[in-house]
């Protein structure tokens, strides 16, 4: 298998546009929830319901959108993946009342799910050797498209609430004809996958599927415990910033350009180098060794510094991600790469609808629901989760055969 940097480029393209537009629309939804609700109390209400709903379609959508890829290819399904998106953003944009707007958030778990797709489309593009690196290079453009969108989805939404909507619909539209012209099909007719039985509709079928992998099952469970992790942050530093530091929004919005800043560097910067010097087991357990760090260090922290300090950790432990997924997708059947990409989507999905009510609620406990004061609870609990995905992986690598551990396919070694 050859790289091919010109489909690799457009790949990262398309998802800076597509994370660009989620982030457009950051800054203003909330408001906009309120402002159809009627009141501040039943908006933030809403705000909990919508986005579990968005997970909820993530889930149930990405293992068929990456089985329909096997099928099909990767450009089809991708590329109605973008209109979609596009489409649906403009529905967004004049929805009259809170039930269209719901139609509208269900219609982008749907078509959001495209990220299955992209994870495969890089797997199939990129040598072996090379994944993880390339999955780092995702995840820096992750982190560029939330410092860009949520800056220009604030100034836009200062002209106009609904005006981000419109301008995330031009650029997903854009993006989708531009891909139409260019981007090329990265599945052969001879690696496309079997025909689809009604198991592609069960959207816990995909996760069955983990179990024929012994190696991909049980690294998924490290991948579920980084998750778990980082919805601690996503949904509490605020909560901690502002009760602990006493921080204004304007701290916080410098804090996590921050976070995004540095997390870019690393994922696009360091990944690559940190598989040579590491190899792919040491960079996933110093990696989550280093989160674990992280968030004892956010728990802890009492002044600013501390907590700059621990986003340096954070960012660096940014190379376990792309080398679990680099690992995972030399583990797969070429012709399984969008199945099991789509799994692993759907427990992140999973993920992002029970690791938001786990750390509020702890957070709560914690902050005034009870006679114990420890405000950094939420953050020593992500800790136990990063050890506990640490731990898993160490017993995995260590069971793992050694042709796998420095890259190279045993199919490759024999004569």
């Amino acid at each position: 298998m050859k790289n091919r940097p010109a489909a690799l480029a457009f790949i990262l393209v398309t998802l800076l546009i597509d994370v660009m537009g989620l982030g457009l629309i950051i800054p203003v939804f909330p408001n906009l929830l309120k402002q159809l609700s009627g009141s501040e109390v039943a908006g933030a209400q809403m705000l909990g319901i919508f986005t579990a709903i968005y997970a909820v379609m993530q889930f149930i959508f990405a293992p068929i959108l990456g089985a329909l890829s096997d099928r099909y290819g990767r450009r089809p399904v991708l590329l109605l993946s973008l209109l979609g998106v596009g489409l649906d953003y403009l529905f967004m944009y004049f929805a009259p009342n809170l039930g269209w707007l719901l139609l509208g958030r269900i219609i982008a778990g749907i078509t959001g799910a495209s990220i299955t797709v992209a994870n495969a489309y890089v797997a199939d593009v990129t040598a072996p050797e090379d994944r993880a690196r390339n999955f780092g290079l995702l995840g820096a453009t992750f982190g560029v498209g939330f410092i860009l969108g949520p800056a220009l989805g604030g100034l836009l939404g200062n002209i106009d609430l609904r005006l981000p909507f419109a301008f995330a619909a031009g650029l997903s539209l854009l993006n989708a004809a531009y891909g139409y012209f260019v981007l090329p099909e990265s599945v052969t007719d001879e690696l496309r996958g079997r025909k689809l039985g009604r198991e592609v509709f069960n959207p816990l079928a995909p996760l069955r599927d983990l179990g024929r992998y012994p190696l991909v099952r049980n690294l998924a469970g490290s991948f579920v415990l980084i998750g778990l992790a980082q919805q601690v942050i996503f949904s509490t530093w605020v909560l901690f910033t502002e009760r602990t530091l006493g921080w204004s929004p304007a701290q916080n919005g410098i804090a996590l350009a921050v976070v995004g800043v540095l997390s870019a560097i690393t994922q696009a910067g360091l990944v690559g180098p940190a598989m040579r010097v590491l190899g792919e087991r040491g960079a996933i357990f110093t990696g989550l060794l280093l989160g674990t760090v992280q968030y004892v260090l956010l728990g802890a922290a009492r002044s600013g510094p501390v907590l700059y300090g621990s986003i340096v950790f954070g960012s660096l432990a940014g190379i376990s991600g792309p080398a679990i997924q680099g690992l995972i997708s030399r583990t797969v059947d070429d012709r399984e790469q969008g199945r099991i990409q789509g799994a692993l989507t759907s427990l992140n999905s999973l993920v992002g609808i029970f690791g938001p009510l786990a750390a509020t609620w702890v957070f709560a406990y914690f902050n005034g629901g009870s006679s114990l004061d420890v405000p950094g609870a939420a953050f020593y609990m992500a800790a136990l989760f990063s050890l506990a995905g640490a731990v898993l992986a160490g017993v995995v690598l260590r069971r793992m055969p050694k042709s796998m551990r420095t890259g190279v396919n045993e199919a490759e070694q024999s004569p």
